[in-house]
Order: C-alpha cells, then sequence, then structure tokens
C-alpha cells in the first residue's frame, strides 16, 4: 500500500450531514488522522458540536455566517475557521466550504443539544 491517497472531490458521492452535503475524501477505516470534506452549505444547518474532533473550515464560495458558541461572525471566500471540540457551530448561508476534521472524522462524535 502506498504512503499517500489523492482524492477527486467532486469525484466524491456527496452524503447528507448536519450543514448540508459532503464529499468526503480519505474517510477509511485504516486512517485515524484526518479527512478531507467539500461541503455544500443548506438553509437547513443544524448545531452540533464534536467532543474529540477538531475542525477547520476554509469558505471557498458564497457568503453568509459561522455560529459559533451562539455568536454569529460574517464569513466569505477565503475565511478560515478553527472550531475546537465542545464549540456548538454551524454555517449560514448557501455557500461552499472545505473542512478538515482532525482526528479522522467519526460520524459517532456529531452531537446536537
Amino acid at each position: 500500500m502506498a504512503n499517500f491517497q489523492i482524492a477527486q472531490l467532486d469525484e466524491i458521492e456527496a452524503t447528507r450531514c448536519p450543514c448540508g452535503h459532503a464529499r468526503r475524501a480519505f474517510d477509511t477505516p485504516d486512517n485515524q488522522v484526518a479527512t478531507m470534506h467539500m461541503v455544500d452549505i443548506e438553509a437547513d444547518s443544524k448545531t452540533h458540536y464534536h467532543k474529540k474532533m477538531t475542525e477547520i473550515y476554509l469558505v471557498l464560495e458564497g457568503e453568509g455566517h459561522i455560529e459559533l458558541d451562539g455568536e454569529l461572525y460574517p464569513v466569505k471566500p477565503m475565511t478560515g475557521i478553527f472550531i475546537q471540540p465542545g464549540c456548538r457551530h454551524r454555517a449560514i448561508g448557501k455557500m461552499r466550504i472545505l473542512n478538515i476534521p482532525i482526528p479522522a472524522f467519526d460520524p459517532n462524535d456529531e452531537w446536537f443539544d
């Protein structure tokens, strides 16, 4: 097995998530380090948090807001957001983001109040 992976994010099938639809790269059972998601944010984004994962967001397209622990912050292309475990968050507005979960994404680490 090679010591690298390459992903074509726009060719990965989208999966429903609390923020809209995500295309999840490097989401394999043998990778626990980090994953990369291209997420299309939709109007029904749900507030959630993680107990273990840190997330790094990069807004690629669109504008809107990010809600972090109840406070709204404006975002636009090239805005980066560092979200630590326990921070309740959601994206508001129609946009596309790149999300890097560390450690690798675990669907059992999505929590809702």
